[in-house]
């Protein structure tokens, strides 16, 4: 059930709330429980059961973990914590790259007789897996204590708001809150505001260029110019931010409706100066899981220069392989670690008042914004063979003709992003100011007038799928 259709906006969410503001405090966690658990079963079918497996298995371990550590028995709640971690990425392993694995095998000659056709990618088992393995290691960290009512853990693991793309939230930030949390009208306007302006994103912007960007990207390499490929390559640098930082703000404003306050998962990557810089807007509550939990963990920037290496391309190379099961992938990983050691590398020769100099700050976020679509271009392809295909081409080939059709292509899908573009600027500056006064009025009329302008949209011949459902 996409946050974009129809049947969630006019039917699944006006129940939901409705019944939820409805029902006495004490029951309110059960019932997201249940319809979270409806709200992937619609889509996912049986896979519900996989679900709601993770869901006692980590309680169950999660529990056992917290009681060790309160004995003071530090090894058996290390082992419980190890077969935590080891089934929740076993059973991730096996849906999201048997069939990789089986590939790659037959491709060296080592060909195994197993039929694994029927073998579906539950959506959202990589953002509810990290969930789950960063509770266990909190638990173990005695950052937080096991959650000892199965119903609280469950819809922790399955809220319907973030569970199939994000943003993975941790137990730690919102432990206080399934307990008890604050459900006001304030928290409503926001939340319904910020769910608007994610799903104007989504419709908008994202759908628009992402349409450019598939029709570019199916092209034969044979045949692509220079300017169309940066346009495709372009339009999907657009599309996969406006596509995910779209559906966070939906889940973030579904989240405040509810009571809950998720971190923010997006703060403008594209005007970043460094790749450092980038990782730290980009995908938020991902990159700082995967420092938290694997790039310390392999020994970071504790050691000397080779082990903070090793650290950062572990780290990257698995980030690679946790967007999807291809070595297109791996080799995007790998490129954005280079680019961090390369960055780190040349910046000690570089004197800090010339890098942090105001009139560098247009020259690094342009290069930035380089080396991030060269990245998105990796991360869309599939085929390492057209990578190098579009890494042989001239910066500068192409007509005149060419470049102007293809900008005038940008430029047309880019004026549906104009209604969006101004309620930001109005949210940003003046929602503040007037947010407890007559004027706010005209605020919400906007809002509504873009949710309505999207509506309209949702009908067309687009993919509505949000890119990271495949993740």
């Amino acid at each position: 059930m996409l946050f974009s259709s129809t049947v969630f906006i006019f039917l699944f969410l006006p129940i939901v709330l409705g019944l939820h503001f409805l029902i006495a405090r004490n029951y309110r966690n059960l019932f997201i429980l249940i319809a979270s658990l409806f709200f992937y079963a619609w889509g996912e079918h049986m896979l519900v059961l996989l679900m709601m497996g993770s869901i006692c298995v980590n309680y169950i371990l999660g529990n056992i973990v917290s009681e060790f550590q309160e004995k003071e028995r530090p090894m058996q709640a290390k082992a419980a914590l190890i077969l935590g971690v080891a089934i929740n990425l076993s059973v991730l392993g096996y849906y999201k790259y048997i069939h990789f694995l089986i590939d790659t095998l037959s491709q060296i000659g080592l060909n195994l007789d197993i039929d694994v056709s029927n073998v579906t990618l539950p959506i959202g088992i990589s953002f509810f897996t990290f969930q789950s393995i960063s509770y266990l290691i909190d638990v173990y960290r005695k950052t937080v204590v096991g959650q000892k009512s199965l119903i609280n853990l469950g819809m922790y693991i399955s809220l319907f708001p973030q569970l199939i793309a994000g943003p993975i939230v941790r137990y730690a930030d919102i432990s206080k809150e399934i307990v008890n949390r604050n459900i006001s009208s304030s928290l409503f306007k926001i939340g319904i505001t910020r769910f608007i302006g994610g799903f104007a994103k989504k419709i908008l912007i994202a759908n628009n260029v992402g349409l450019i960007a598939d029709q570019v990207f199916a092209i034969a390499p044979s045949e692509l110019s220079t300017s169309l490929s940066w346009i495709g390559i372009i339009c999907y640098s657009l599309q996969i931010y406006y596509d995910f930082s779209g559906y966070s703000d939906m889940a973030i404003g579904l989240g405040k409706i509810l009571g809950f306050n998720f971190k923010e998962n997006f703060e403008h990557p594209y005007i970043s100066k460094s790749i450092r810089e980038f990782w730290r807007r980009w995908h938020i509550s991902f990159s700082t899981w995967i420092r938290d939990y694997l790039y310390i963990p392999l020994g970071g920037s504790r050691g000397g220069e080779g082990t903070r290496l090793k650290a950062s391309y572990g780290a990257m190379l698995i980030s690679g392989l946790w967007h999807g099961a291809s070595w297109t992938l791996v080799l995007w990983g790998a490129y954005h670690a280079t680019l961090l050691a390369g960055y780190k590398y040349i910046g000690k020769w570089i004197p800090r008042e010339i890098r942090k100099a105001n009139w560098m700050a247009p020259f690094s976020v342009s290069l930035m914004f380089l080396f991030t679509v060269a990245g998105w271009m990796i991360f869309r392809e599939t085929s390492i063979g057209r990578i190098g295909y579009y890494l042989s081409l001239s910066p500068l080939e192409g007509t005149p003709e060419q470049w102007l059709a293809a900008s005038l292509m940008l430029g047309i899908t880019l004026l549906s992003a104009i209604p969006l573009i101004i309620a930001l600027i109005i949210e940003k500056f003046l929602v503040p100011k007037i947010e407890n006064k007559p004027l706010f009025l005209p605020l919400q009329t906007t809002s509504w007038a873009i949710l309505l302008c999207g509506i309209l949209l949702m009908k067309r011949d687009i993919s509505q799928d949000f890119i990271y459902f495949q993740f």
